[in-house]
Protein backbone atom coordinates (compact mmCIF):
# COMPACT_ATOMS: atom_id res chain seq x y z
CA UNK A 1 0.00 0.00 0.00
CA UNK A 2 2.92 2.46 1.00
CA UNK A 3 3.96 2.56 -3.08
CA UNK A 4 0.80 4.29 -3.84
CA UNK A 5 1.54 7.94 -4.69
CA UNK A 6 -0.84 10.62 -2.97
CA UNK A 7 -0.09 13.45 -4.73
CA UNK A 8 -2.88 15.47 -5.54
CA UNK A 9 -4.04 14.84 -2.16
CA UNK A 10 -4.15 18.07 0.06
CA UNK A 11 -5.59 18.27 3.42
CA UNK A 12 -3.98 16.01 6.09
CA UNK A 13 -2.86 12.33 4.66
CA UNK A 14 -2.55 9.62 6.97
CA UNK A 15 -0.97 6.64 5.11
CA UNK A 16 -0.05 3.03 6.48
CA UNK A 17 3.76 4.28 7.25
CA UNK A 18 2.18 7.43 9.38
CA UNK A 19 2.56 6.20 13.01
CA UNK A 20 -0.80 7.78 13.46
CA UNK A 21 -2.69 5.04 11.23
CA UNK A 22 -3.80 2.66 13.65
CA UNK A 23 -5.10 5.10 15.73
CA UNK A 24 -6.72 6.77 12.77
CA UNK A 25 -8.51 3.60 11.07
CA UNK A 26 -10.47 2.72 14.15
CA UNK A 27 -13.85 3.51 13.80
CA UNK A 28 -16.36 3.44 17.26
CA UNK A 29 -17.77 0.02 16.67
CA UNK A 30 -14.38 -2.33 17.28
CA UNK A 31 -15.90 -4.99 15.95
CA UNK A 32 -14.85 -3.54 12.99
CA UNK A 33 -11.39 -3.58 11.46
CA UNK A 34 -10.40 -2.47 8.35
CA UNK A 35 -7.22 -1.07 6.67
CA UNK A 36 -7.84 1.77 4.06
CA UNK A 37 -5.32 3.01 1.74
CA UNK A 38 -4.99 6.05 2.88
CA UNK A 39 -7.16 9.16 5.40
CA UNK A 40 -7.35 12.34 4.17
CA UNK A 41 -8.87 14.84 6.59
CA UNK A 42 -10.34 17.27 4.63
CA UNK A 43 -10.76 21.15 5.85
CA UNK A 44 -12.37 22.70 3.13
CA UNK A 45 -14.48 21.65 0.52
CA UNK A 46 -11.74 21.82 -2.20
CA UNK A 47 -10.12 19.40 0.00
CA UNK A 48 -12.80 16.99 -0.44
CA UNK A 49 -12.92 17.79 -3.98
CA UNK A 50 -9.78 16.99 -4.50
CA UNK A 51 -10.22 13.61 -2.88
CA UNK A 52 -12.86 12.41 -5.19
CA UNK A 53 -10.90 13.38 -8.29
CA UNK A 54 -7.87 11.70 -6.88
CA UNK A 55 -9.81 8.49 -6.20
CA UNK A 56 -11.57 8.51 -9.92
CA UNK A 57 -8.71 9.04 -11.39
CA UNK A 58 -6.45 6.08 -10.20
CA UNK A 59 -9.79 3.61 -9.74
CA UNK A 60 -10.02 3.13 -6.14
CA UNK A 61 -13.66 3.33 -4.29
CA UNK A 62 -13.67 5.98 -1.78
CA UNK A 63 -15.60 6.23 1.80
CA UNK A 64 -17.05 8.74 3.56
CA UNK A 65 -16.80 9.45 7.04
CA UNK A 66 -17.52 11.95 9.61
CA UNK A 67 -17.53 10.67 13.23
CA UNK A 68 -16.72 7.50 12.30
CA UNK A 69 -20.11 5.73 13.95
CA UNK A 70 -22.13 3.78 11.14
CA UNK A 71 -22.40 0.71 13.07
CA UNK A 72 -21.31 -1.86 10.62
CA UNK A 73 -18.37 0.34 9.66
CA UNK A 74 -19.41 1.21 5.63
CA UNK A 75 -17.56 4.36 6.63
CA UNK A 76 -14.08 2.72 6.13
CA UNK A 77 -13.13 -0.33 3.91
CA UNK A 78 -10.27 -2.14 3.27
CA UNK A 79 -8.04 0.03 0.14
CA UNK A 80 -10.12 2.48 -0.03
CA UNK A 81 -9.63 5.82 0.17
CA UNK A 82 -11.00 7.29 3.45
CA UNK A 83 -12.62 10.92 2.75
CA UNK A 84 -12.60 12.19 6.52
CA UNK A 85 -14.86 15.40 7.70
CA UNK A 86 -14.33 15.48 11.34
CA UNK A 87 -11.96 18.56 10.92
CA UNK A 88 -14.51 20.46 8.25
CA UNK A 89 -16.57 21.43 11.44
CA UNK A 90 -17.10 25.15 11.43
CA UNK A 91 -20.71 27.11 12.96
CA UNK A 92 -22.28 30.18 12.30
CA UNK A 93 -25.49 31.75 13.02
CA UNK A 94 -27.85 34.18 11.95
CA UNK A 95 -30.73 34.64 14.62
CA UNK A 96 -32.48 37.71 12.35
CA UNK A 97 -32.97 34.89 9.23
CA UNK A 98 -34.12 32.19 12.06
CA UNK A 99 -30.98 29.57 10.80
CA UNK A 100 -27.74 28.03 11.43
CA UNK A 101 -25.10 26.57 9.00
CA UNK A 102 -22.84 23.66 10.31
CA UNK A 103 -19.95 22.29 8.32
CA UNK A 104 -19.86 18.83 6.93
CA UNK A 105 -18.13 17.54 9.88
CA UNK A 106 -19.69 18.46 12.76
CA UNK A 107 -20.93 16.27 15.00
CA UNK A 108 -23.88 16.58 17.89
CA UNK A 109 -21.63 17.57 20.83
CA UNK A 110 -20.31 20.60 18.71
CA UNK A 111 -24.04 21.83 17.49
CA UNK A 112 -25.38 21.30 20.95
CA UNK A 113 -22.05 23.34 22.53
CA UNK A 114 -22.69 26.22 19.93
CA UNK A 115 -26.68 26.74 19.95
CA UNK A 116 -27.39 26.23 23.64
CA UNK A 117 -25.06 29.16 24.44
CA UNK A 118 -27.77 31.12 22.88
CA UNK A 119 -30.33 29.68 24.45
CA UNK A 120 -31.12 27.30 21.27
CA UNK A 121 -32.03 23.40 21.23
CA UNK A 122 -31.56 21.03 18.30
CA UNK A 123 -32.98 17.80 17.48
CA UNK A 124 -29.86 15.82 17.08
CA UNK A 125 -28.79 12.66 18.10
CA UNK A 126 -27.62 11.18 21.90
CA UNK A 127 -24.10 9.95 21.20
CA UNK A 128 -22.10 13.70 21.11
CA UNK A 129 -19.91 12.51 18.91
CA UNK A 130 -21.82 11.13 15.93
CA UNK A 131 -21.61 13.30 13.16
CA UNK A 132 -24.63 15.50 12.30
CA UNK A 133 -24.18 14.93 8.58
CA UNK A 134 -24.97 11.62 8.08
CA UNK A 135 -27.16 11.46 11.00
CA UNK A 136 -29.66 13.83 9.34
CA UNK A 137 -28.84 11.75 5.94
CA UNK A 138 -30.72 8.93 7.37
CA UNK A 139 -33.31 10.80 8.97
CA UNK A 140 -32.19 11.46 12.56
CA UNK A 141 -34.15 9.75 15.46
CA UNK A 142 -32.57 11.75 18.31
CA UNK A 143 -34.56 12.42 22.14
CA UNK A 144 -36.10 15.73 20.74
CA UNK A 145 -38.24 14.28 17.34
CA UNK A 146 -41.36 13.79 19.12
CA UNK A 147 -41.58 17.40 19.78
CA UNK A 148 -38.96 19.16 17.34
CA UNK A 149 -38.90 16.55 14.16
CA UNK A 150 -36.42 14.36 12.96
CA UNK A 151 -32.71 15.78 12.46
CA UNK A 152 -33.63 16.21 8.62
CA UNK A 153 -36.99 18.15 9.17
CA UNK A 154 -35.20 21.01 9.92
CA UNK A 155 -32.62 21.12 7.11
CA UNK A 156 -33.05 24.21 5.09
CA UNK A 157 -30.14 23.44 2.26
CA UNK A 158 -26.90 21.96 1.99
CA UNK A 159 -23.83 22.20 -0.20
CA UNK A 160 -22.27 18.63 -1.83
CA UNK A 161 -19.01 17.66 -3.84
CA UNK A 162 -20.72 15.21 -5.78
CA UNK A 163 -19.35 12.51 -8.33
CA UNK A 164 -17.62 15.23 -10.83
CA UNK A 165 -15.60 16.97 -7.70
CA UNK A 166 -18.43 19.98 -8.48
CA UNK A 167 -19.92 22.00 -5.60
CA UNK A 168 -24.14 21.45 -5.64
CA UNK A 169 -26.23 23.14 -4.00
CA UNK A 170 -29.59 21.07 -2.87
CA UNK A 171 -32.86 23.06 -1.38
CA UNK A 172 -36.51 22.55 -1.95
CA UNK A 173 -35.92 25.19 -4.84
CA UNK A 174 -33.01 23.80 -6.31
CA UNK A 175 -32.01 20.30 -7.00
CA UNK A 176 -35.15 19.70 -5.41
CA UNK A 177 -35.64 15.49 -5.80
CA UNK A 178 -31.46 15.37 -4.07
CA UNK A 179 -32.67 17.42 -1.21
CA UNK A 180 -35.83 14.66 -1.04
CA UNK A 181 -33.36 11.75 -0.74
CA UNK A 182 -30.24 13.14 1.53
CA UNK A 183 -33.85 13.61 4.35
CA UNK A 184 -33.54 9.61 4.91
CA UNK A 185 -31.76 8.37 1.99
CA UNK A 186 -28.97 7.56 3.90
CA UNK A 187 -25.26 8.72 4.23
CA UNK A 188 -22.84 8.09 1.48
CA UNK A 189 -24.75 7.41 -1.32
CA UNK A 190 -25.23 10.68 -3.05
CA UNK A 191 -22.07 12.29 -2.70
CA UNK A 192 -20.54 14.48 0.40
CA UNK A 193 -22.12 16.96 2.29
CA UNK A 194 -19.27 20.13 3.25
CA UNK A 195 -22.22 22.57 4.65
CA UNK A 196 -25.61 22.42 6.30
CA UNK A 197 -28.39 24.63 7.25
CA UNK A 198 -31.11 24.11 9.27
CA UNK A 199 -34.08 26.34 10.90
CA UNK A 200 -33.65 27.21 14.24
CA UNK A 201 -36.14 25.78 16.74
CA UNK A 202 -37.74 28.59 19.48
CA UNK A 203 -35.49 29.39 22.27
CA UNK A 204 -36.02 27.38 25.51
CA UNK A 205 -35.02 27.66 28.93
CA UNK A 206 -34.99 24.34 30.81
CA UNK A 207 -36.37 20.86 29.97
CA UNK A 208 -37.26 17.93 32.18
CA UNK A 209 -34.38 15.05 32.01
CA UNK A 210 -36.16 11.77 32.60
CA UNK A 211 -34.71 8.77 34.12
CA UNK A 212 -36.82 5.49 34.94
CA UNK A 213 -35.09 2.66 36.12
CA UNK A 214 -36.51 -0.97 37.29
CA UNK A 215 -33.39 -2.49 38.62
CA UNK A 216 -33.18 -6.79 38.59
CA UNK A 217 -36.32 -7.01 36.55
CA UNK A 218 -36.89 -10.42 35.74
CA UNK A 219 -38.55 -11.38 32.05
CA UNK A 220 -41.93 -11.24 33.16
CA UNK A 221 -41.77 -7.55 33.91
CA UNK A 222 -39.81 -6.54 31.35
CA UNK A 223 -42.57 -8.33 29.14
CA UNK A 224 -45.04 -6.02 31.16
CA UNK A 225 -43.15 -2.92 30.61
CA UNK A 226 -42.93 -3.54 26.76
CA UNK A 227 -46.80 -4.25 27.10
CA UNK A 228 -46.70 -0.96 29.08
CA UNK A 229 -44.56 1.05 27.07
CA UNK A 230 -46.60 0.53 23.76
CA UNK A 231 -49.98 1.48 25.23
CA UNK A 232 -48.52 4.65 26.96
CA UNK A 233 -46.72 5.49 23.36
CA UNK A 234 -49.86 5.57 21.37
CA UNK A 235 -51.48 8.77 23.88
CA UNK A 236 -47.96 10.37 24.78
CA UNK A 237 -47.42 13.99 25.56
CA UNK A 238 -45.60 14.86 22.01
CA UNK A 239 -43.15 16.84 24.30
CA UNK A 240 -41.94 13.81 25.52
CA UNK A 241 -39.33 11.33 23.78
CA UNK A 242 -37.63 8.11 25.64
CA UNK A 243 -35.16 5.89 24.42
CA UNK A 244 -35.76 2.67 27.15
CA UNK A 245 -33.37 -0.60 27.19
CA UNK A 246 -34.85 -3.99 28.33
CA UNK A 247 -31.57 -5.49 28.74
CA UNK A 248 -29.22 -8.28 30.28
CA UNK A 249 -25.80 -7.32 31.37
CA UNK A 250 -23.03 -9.24 32.99
CA UNK A 251 -23.23 -6.57 35.48
CA UNK A 252 -26.48 -6.16 36.24
CA UNK A 253 -28.38 -9.54 35.01
CA UNK A 254 -31.98 -8.54 33.59
CA UNK A 255 -33.17 -4.98 33.54
CA UNK A 256 -34.67 -2.27 32.40
CA UNK A 257 -33.91 1.51 31.88
CA UNK A 258 -35.70 4.39 30.19
CA UNK A 259 -34.16 7.91 29.63
CA UNK A 260 -35.19 11.06 27.54
CA UNK A 261 -36.40 14.54 27.09
CA UNK A 262 -39.84 16.51 27.77
CA UNK A 263 -40.05 20.20 26.96
CA UNK A 264 -41.51 21.32 30.28
CA UNK A 265 -41.59 21.29 33.95
CA UNK A 266 -41.34 17.99 36.14
CA UNK A 267 -44.79 18.16 37.35
CA UNK A 268 -46.21 18.07 33.93
CA UNK A 269 -42.94 15.57 32.87
CA UNK A 270 -44.55 13.34 36.00
CA UNK A 271 -47.99 12.94 34.39
CA UNK A 272 -46.94 12.11 31.57
CA UNK A 273 -44.65 9.02 32.60
CA UNK A 274 -46.89 7.46 35.36
CA UNK A 275 -48.19 4.42 32.95
CA UNK A 276 -44.32 3.14 33.04
CA UNK A 277 -44.12 3.86 36.71
CA UNK A 278 -46.43 1.11 37.93
CA UNK A 279 -44.56 -2.08 37.89
CA UNK A 280 -43.40 -3.04 41.18
CA UNK A 281 -39.73 -1.78 42.16
CA UNK A 282 -39.39 1.24 40.17
CA UNK A 283 -36.99 4.34 40.37
CA UNK A 284 -37.22 7.05 38.28
CA UNK A 285 -35.63 10.98 38.43
CA UNK A 286 -36.79 13.75 37.06
CA UNK A 287 -33.98 16.71 36.78
CA UNK A 288 -34.93 20.28 35.30
CA UNK A 289 -32.24 21.54 33.40
CA UNK A 290 -30.75 22.95 30.62
CA UNK A 291 -31.06 21.76 27.28
CA UNK A 292 -26.74 21.50 27.24
CA UNK A 293 -26.79 19.75 30.77
CA UNK A 294 -29.44 17.47 29.09
CA UNK A 295 -27.97 16.12 26.60
CA UNK A 296 -24.34 16.20 28.14
CA UNK A 297 -26.10 13.89 30.92
CA UNK A 298 -26.97 11.51 28.07
CA UNK A 299 -24.24 12.06 26.24
CA UNK A 300 -21.65 11.06 29.50
CA UNK A 301 -23.01 7.14 29.26
CA UNK A 302 -21.66 6.46 25.97
CA UNK A 303 -18.26 4.94 26.02
CA UNK A 304 -15.57 6.03 23.71
CA UNK A 305 -15.79 3.32 21.63
CA UNK A 306 -17.11 -0.48 21.82
CA UNK A 307 -17.31 -3.69 19.93
CA UNK A 308 -20.82 -4.53 18.94
CA UNK A 309 -23.60 -6.37 16.76
CA UNK A 310 -27.08 -5.32 16.16
CA UNK A 311 -30.32 -5.58 13.78
CA UNK A 312 -33.16 -3.11 13.95
CA UNK A 313 -37.04 -3.03 12.93
CA UNK A 314 -39.68 -0.72 13.08
CA UNK A 315 -43.14 -1.42 15.19
CA UNK A 316 -46.16 -0.42 13.15
CA UNK A 317 -48.81 -2.43 15.37
CA UNK A 318 -49.68 -3.45 18.35
CA UNK A 319 -47.96 -6.21 19.84
CA UNK A 320 -49.41 -9.08 21.50
CA UNK A 321 -48.50 -10.20 24.89
CA UNK A 322 -46.85 -13.55 23.52
CA UNK A 323 -45.52 -11.29 21.04
CA UNK A 324 -43.84 -9.28 23.67
CA UNK A 325 -42.68 -12.37 25.76
CA UNK A 326 -40.78 -13.88 22.60
CA UNK A 327 -39.20 -10.13 22.38
CA UNK A 328 -37.83 -10.51 25.74
CA UNK A 329 -36.31 -14.37 25.94
CA UNK A 330 -34.66 -13.06 22.60
CA UNK A 331 -31.90 -11.49 25.25
CA UNK A 332 -32.01 -14.13 28.26
CA UNK A 333 -29.11 -16.01 27.04
CA UNK A 334 -25.74 -13.90 26.54
CA UNK A 335 -23.43 -15.16 23.74
CA UNK A 336 -19.83 -16.36 24.40
CA UNK A 337 -17.80 -13.14 25.36
CA UNK A 338 -21.07 -10.83 25.60
CA UNK A 339 -21.02 -8.49 28.30
CA UNK A 340 -24.31 -7.27 27.14
CA UNK A 341 -27.84 -8.23 25.14
CA UNK A 342 -30.75 -5.80 24.93
CA UNK A 343 -33.80 -4.96 23.08
CA UNK A 344 -33.65 -0.64 22.87
CA UNK A 345 -37.01 0.92 21.98
CA UNK A 346 -36.86 4.11 20.20
CA UNK A 347 -40.09 6.70 20.51
CA UNK A 348 -41.77 8.00 17.45
CA UNK A 349 -44.76 9.55 16.57
CA UNK A 350 -45.79 13.35 17.52
CA UNK A 351 -43.46 15.83 15.27
CA UNK A 352 -42.59 12.68 13.33
CA UNK A 353 -45.78 11.38 11.92
CA UNK A 354 -47.02 14.64 10.89
CA UNK A 355 -44.86 15.03 8.32
CA UNK A 356 -46.36 13.10 5.19
CA UNK A 357 -44.50 10.00 4.22
CA UNK A 358 -43.46 10.75 0.77
CA UNK A 359 -42.36 14.72 1.83
CA UNK A 360 -38.48 13.01 2.75
CA UNK A 361 -37.13 10.16 2.16
CA UNK A 362 -37.46 8.75 5.12
CA UNK A 363 -40.21 6.46 5.09
CA UNK A 364 -41.23 4.85 8.15
CA UNK A 365 -43.31 8.14 9.68
CA UNK A 366 -46.09 6.33 10.46
CA UNK A 367 -43.92 3.94 12.85
CA UNK A 368 -44.77 3.72 16.58
CA UNK A 369 -41.00 2.95 17.62
CA UNK A 370 -38.06 1.23 16.52
CA UNK A 371 -37.03 -1.91 18.04
CA UNK A 372 -32.97 -2.60 18.18
CA UNK A 373 -31.39 -5.64 19.17
CA UNK A 374 -28.04 -5.46 20.12
CA UNK A 375 -24.82 -7.90 22.12
CA UNK A 376 -22.10 -6.02 23.13
CA UNK A 377 -19.05 -8.48 23.36
CA UNK A 378 -15.43 -8.31 24.42
CA UNK A 379 -14.48 -11.23 21.83
CA UNK A 380 -16.04 -14.00 20.33
CA UNK A 381 -17.30 -12.06 17.28
CA UNK A 382 -18.34 -15.37 15.26
CA UNK A 383 -20.66 -16.25 18.27
CA UNK A 384 -22.35 -13.59 18.95
CA UNK A 385 -23.00 -12.79 15.02
CA UNK A 386 -24.91 -15.98 15.04
CA UNK A 387 -26.47 -14.88 18.04
CA UNK A 388 -27.90 -12.64 16.25
CA UNK A 389 -28.59 -13.91 13.15
CA UNK A 390 -30.77 -16.72 14.73
CA UNK A 391 -33.12 -13.90 16.47
CA UNK A 392 -33.02 -11.70 13.32
CA UNK A 393 -35.81 -13.98 11.58
CA UNK A 394 -38.11 -13.38 14.61
CA UNK A 395 -37.32 -9.62 15.08
CA UNK A 396 -38.40 -9.39 11.62
CA UNK A 397 -41.33 -11.11 11.89
CA UNK A 398 -42.62 -8.51 14.73
CA UNK A 399 -41.47 -4.93 12.59
CA UNK A 400 -41.30 -3.92 9.53
CA UNK A 401 -38.32 -2.60 7.84
CA UNK A 402 -34.54 -1.40 9.08
CA UNK A 403 -33.35 1.69 10.43
CA UNK A 404 -30.58 2.95 7.75
CA UNK A 405 -28.79 4.49 10.26
CA UNK A 406 -28.68 0.97 12.38
CA UNK A 407 -26.90 -0.91 9.62
CA UNK A 408 -27.38 -4.55 9.43
CA UNK A 409 -25.32 -6.85 6.93
CA UNK A 410 -27.61 -9.93 7.33
CA UNK A 411 -30.45 -8.08 5.81
CA UNK A 412 -31.86 -9.73 2.81
CA UNK A 413 -33.19 -7.47 1.25
CA UNK A 414 -31.48 -4.29 2.60
CA UNK A 415 -32.74 -1.39 -0.33
CA UNK A 416 -36.60 -2.52 0.63
CA UNK A 417 -35.62 -2.59 3.93
CA UNK A 418 -34.05 0.78 4.73
CA UNK A 419 -36.49 2.33 2.23
CA UNK A 420 -39.61 0.79 1.71
CA UNK A 421 -41.69 2.11 -1.30
CA UNK A 422 -39.14 5.15 -1.87
CA UNK A 423 -36.51 2.48 -3.52
CA UNK A 424 -37.13 3.35 -7.05
CA UNK A 425 -37.40 6.86 -6.75
CA UNK A 426 -34.19 6.62 -4.84
CA UNK A 427 -32.34 4.55 -7.34
CA UNK A 428 -33.80 7.29 -10.19
CA UNK A 429 -31.70 9.86 -8.21
CA UNK A 430 -29.11 7.66 -7.73
CA UNK A 431 -28.46 7.72 -11.20
CA UNK A 432 -29.04 11.14 -11.84
CA UNK A 433 -26.24 12.76 -9.61
CA UNK A 434 -23.86 9.47 -8.90
CA UNK A 435 -24.38 8.29 -12.79
CA UNK A 436 -20.74 6.13 -12.42
CA UNK A 437 -21.49 4.80 -8.66
CA UNK A 438 -18.46 7.16 -7.69
CA UNK A 439 -20.36 7.08 -3.81
CA UNK A 440 -20.61 3.17 -2.69
CA UNK A 441 -20.35 0.73 0.12
CA UNK A 442 -21.85 -3.04 0.71
CA UNK A 443 -25.56 -1.73 1.21
CA UNK A 444 -25.30 1.38 -0.70
CA UNK A 445 -28.05 2.12 -3.19
CA UNK A 446 -26.62 1.40 -6.66
CA UNK A 447 -24.59 -1.32 -5.99
CA UNK A 448 -21.14 -1.71 -6.13
CA UNK A 449 -17.74 0.49 -6.62
CA UNK A 450 -17.58 1.17 -10.38
CA UNK A 451 -14.23 3.08 -9.97
CA UNK A 452 -11.73 0.89 -11.45
CA UNK A 453 -13.96 1.06 -15.42
CA UNK A 454 -13.25 5.23 -15.13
Amino acid sequence: MSTCSFDGLTGRVVTPDDPFYHEARQVYNRAVNRFPLAIVYCRNSSDVSNAVLWARKRGICLRIRSGGHNYEGFSTGNNVLDIDLSELNQLSIDEEGRSFTAEGGANNKQIYEFLSSRGYPFPGGTCPFVGVSGYVMGGGWGLSCRYLGLGCDSLLRFLMVNSEGSLITASPEENSDLFWACRGGGGGNFGIIVSMTFALPRKIDKITLVEIMYPRADQEKQTYFLLSWQDWLEHADPRITLIARIYNSQEEGRSILSRGFFYGPPEAALGSIAPLLELGGVKYRLKYVTFLEAVTIIGSFYPPYEAFISASGFVSRELSECECFKLTELIGNRPAGSIYTGLSLYALGGRVSEVPVDSTAFYYRDARYIVWLNTIFQNSKGENALWLAERFNYLSSVTTGSYVNFPYEGLPCYLEEYYGRHVCRLKKIKKEYDPCGIFTYPQAIGGSCNCSNL
